[in-house]
């Protein structure tokens, strides 16, 4: 008798456990989106606004994502990181998502890992250059710096696709309450100095193009003092995706 009870609890243990696998699988099991050969590459690069850590805050990278696979673009994004956040599926498909994207690294940090990064993965024909500068502004480093260091990631980037296009943000500013005068100047600089960094680097066969983040940007858009929440995120998103559409179509 003890015996047939224990075989019952076994195989009723095995049931619960298929179902609880049946279960994962249909939250979790979403089939990867695969792009063609042909698919456009698209680098996210920065720190932590490209990397995210869900539930805290939001990357933008979601949003767009979903953005362009629902324009049936065929597209792929590229990175040697792959987010460890959970997203739920689109379409069908699981979120591609794959990034170049470090918490707290500065520009000095990015332009010392770029090269490395680019030899791993397949080469990007769009970069998305998000806030450059902003972690360099956030520790109070050298904005002169910062400027050299954002040129030199630019050349880089030409140097190993010369047919690259570059979308570079005019970063979204942080909470106001942390916005000292020295943070709000070195922000505002930077946002008009990628424009002229835009028009010197663009090349005949490489343009360098800005992305207007700061205008209609607010403290309702953050989940903290500088990273997005799920409205921050979809703003961005917005805002790449109307500059993509361009590029893409032409």
């Amino acid at each position: 008798m003890q015996m047939i009870q224990n075989f019952k609890y076994l195989v009723l243990s095995l049931l619960l456990i298929s179902l609880t696998n049946c279960n994962d699988s249909e939250d979790d099991g979403s089939p990867e989106f695969n792009p063609s050969e042909t698919a456009i590459k698209i680098m996210p690069l920065g720190a932590s606004r490209v990397e995210g850590a869900r539930p805290d805050f939001e990357s933008y990278r979601y949003e767009l994502w979903k953005l362009m696979i629902g324009a049936n673009w065929d597209i792929d994004l590229v990175g040697t990181i792959e987010d460890e956040s959970s997203y739920p599926s689109f379409n069908g498909f699981s979120f591609d998502d794959d990034h170049e994207g470090r918490g707290g690294w500065t520009s000095g940090q990015i332009l010392s890992g770029i090269s490395e990064w680019l030899n791993e993965v397949a080469t990007p024909d769009i970069v998305l250059i998000s806030s450059p500068g902003g972690n360099d502004a956030l520790t109070s480093l050298s904005y002169d710096q910062a400027v050299s260091n954002v040129n030199a990631i630019i050349d880089i980037l030409q140097a190993a696709n010369p047919n690259v296009t570059i979308v570079i943000e005019q970063m979204a500013p942080a909470t106001s309450s942390i916005m000292t005068t020295e943070l709000r100047t070195f922000m505002e600089q930077m946002n008009e100095e990628v424009t002229a960094i835009a028009s010197q680097k663009s090349t005949v066969n490489s343009e360098v193009l800005t992305v207007d983040m700061s205008t209609g940007f607010t403290d309702n858009m953050l989940a903290d003092d500088v990273h997005y929440n799920e409205e921050g995120a979809q703003f961005i998103a917005q805002r790449y995706f109307e500059v993509l559409s361009g590029i893409i179509q032409n």
